[in-house]
């Protein structure tokens, strides 16, 4: 008797070398064409209900999960957008990342989170793998990039917005972080602080232009000979906010107040000038930038500026969502401002 070639759905035969079931595999398994697997898959009306239940029963029975960037390339749509942000150990972006998801998930959109490191050759890098899969949309952190990675983005055609900062001439949602630099930095000085030193790390644009303001407050005050920034490049921690707060008291022991770029190294040096014996704000006064959780809990409570960043990454997600529709975006450029949240540390 001859024997009878059968093909089952718990054993396809693969059509590609990789093993994976296709949309071929389902149709053939579903006794069906692959274009009425794929209607039927979209939960498109014009496929019959009986059909649709054998197409689900294959689909199911050999683990087939759809190719998004075939979906892609056939439809020139997509349902991901890519979010670029420098670091995931900084709750100031998981924070905004997070507010970006809560509105686009629910949307029918999905993200490609992309960390940079603050790293202009990592972005660039991450910009092509995710370009090449043809996001519906791109949010990036800040406006300095490398010009390759400014060009890819100019030639990929993606409606893109830009956090964190203000840029005219793009879509953008975020603050003038020199602004917020100053401001604080001018709390300091209605205090009646006069030897003021900034100590900032890690060094990207943002930290920089918070400098740019504190000194600008210095000038207008006529303390312009005062200005001392201490720059580190290393990557901000605790450890060194209680580091540097030691070596300005050691090095500059004039100094009557700190203003440190970011939380964590505020935090870090209230908890050295406990443990040194270092009255704040008697001795000197601290501040720190972003009020990131547990600044409210230091000994004593941080002063420190407020960001907006959960409102940040909704109002990108948004202003983003509309560029990708093709709806006009009436004001393309959002500052949402900042707070000087006044605390016991000055």
């Amino acid at each position: 008797m001859p024997s009878s070639k059968t093909t089952s759905a718990a054993s396809p035969r693969r059509t590609r070398a990789t093993g994976r079931v296709t949309l071929a595999d389902v149709a053939q398994a579903a006794g069906v064409s692959p274009i009425t697997v794929s209607r039927a898959l979209r939960g498109e009306r014009a496929v019959a209900q009986e059909l649709c239940e054998r197409v689900q029963a294959a689909a199911t029975a050999l683990g087939y999960v759809p190719d998004p960037a075939a979906r892609a390339l056939a439809s020139s749509r997509s349902s991901h957008v890519a979010v670029l942000i420098p670091k995931l150990s900084n709750t100031l972006f998981v924070e905004l990342l997070d507010a970006v998801q809560n509105s686009l998930v629910p949307a029918g959109y999905q993200t490609l989170i992309g960390v940079t490191h603050y790293d202009a050759s990592e972005e660039e890098a991450v910009l092509r793998s995710f370009l090449a899969h043809r996001p519906a949309g791109l949010i990036v952190t800040g406006r300095d990039r490398s010009p390759a990675a400014a060009a890819l983005i100019e030639g990929s055609g993606v409606p893109c917005v830009h956090v964190m900062e203000v840029e005219p001439g793009s879509h953008s949602v975020g603050f003038s972080q020199r602004d917020a630099g100053r401001a604080i930095t001018q709390h300091l000085l209605d205090s009646g602080r006069r030897r003021v030193v900034y100590v900032a790390a890690q060094l990207d644009p943002r930290t920089l232009e918070r400098g740019e303001g504190y000194e600008a407050a210095l000038v207008q005050a006529g303390l312009g000979e005062s200005v001392n920034k201490v720059l580190i490049a290393e990557p901000s921690s605790m450890a060194l906010g209680g580091a540097m707060l030691e070596r300005v008291l050691r090095e500059a022991p004039e100094t009557d107040a700190i203003f440190f770029c970011n939380d964590d190294l505020a935090q870090g040096a209230l908890l050295a000038a406990l443990r040194l014996g270092v009255a704040v704000p008697g001795r000197v006064a601290v501040v720190g930038f972003n009020d990131l959780p547990g600044s409210d809990q230091m000994v004593p409570p941080l002063t420190t500026v407020a960001t907006p960043r959960r409102q940040i990454g909704e109002q990108a997600a948004q202003m983003l969502m509309k560029l990708m529709r093709g709806q006009p975006v009436e004001q393309p450029n959002v500052d949402l401002g900042f707070q000087v949240v006044r605390r016991a540390s000055t």
